[in-house]
């Protein structure tokens, strides 16, 4: 297991809650290849000791992924990556994407993106993570 750790970072004041925060950076570090299936993710007390965070903080994030499929708890390694794609996504994780998706062009909207600024950021978005 690669230490990954270090690929870890929260901001407190940022105003988006923590166990969110680290939610967004394991998937981010996926679709970037960074995290691969079958990669263990930081033990709770590892990253919570290393982020001074509370475990439980980091236990919920955890959870949240192990319940979107994202991740698998085994027994004796923690907590590991899955395989991206098999049999496609459940509806909850469709409805997620769209979500973000619809804030992401609410928020493109209030800085002036045109329609055709935001299919570029988009398309640039999906290239940088290698899809």
């Amino acid at each position: 297991m690669g230490d990954f750790t270090t690929l870890f970072s929260v901001n407190p004041s940022s105003g988006v809650p923590i166990y969110r925060q680290l939610i967004e950076q394991v998937l981010g570090l996926i679709a970037s290849g960074r995290l691969r299936a079958g990669d263990e993710l930081p033990s709770v007390r590892q990253l919570g000791a290393v982020l001074s965070v509370n475990f439980m903080t980091i236990s919920k994030a955890w959870a949240r992924l192990e319940a979107d499929g994202v991740v698998l708890h085994e027994r004796g390694r923690g907590m590991v990556v899955q395989a991206v794609g098999g049999a496609g996504p459940t509806p909850q994780q469709l409805r997620q994407v769209r979500e973000l998706m619809d804030q992401a062009v609410v928020r493109g909207v209030q800085c002036g993106l045109s329609r055709a600024d935001l299919k570029a950021v988009f398309r640039a978005s999906v290239e940088e993570c290698g899809l």
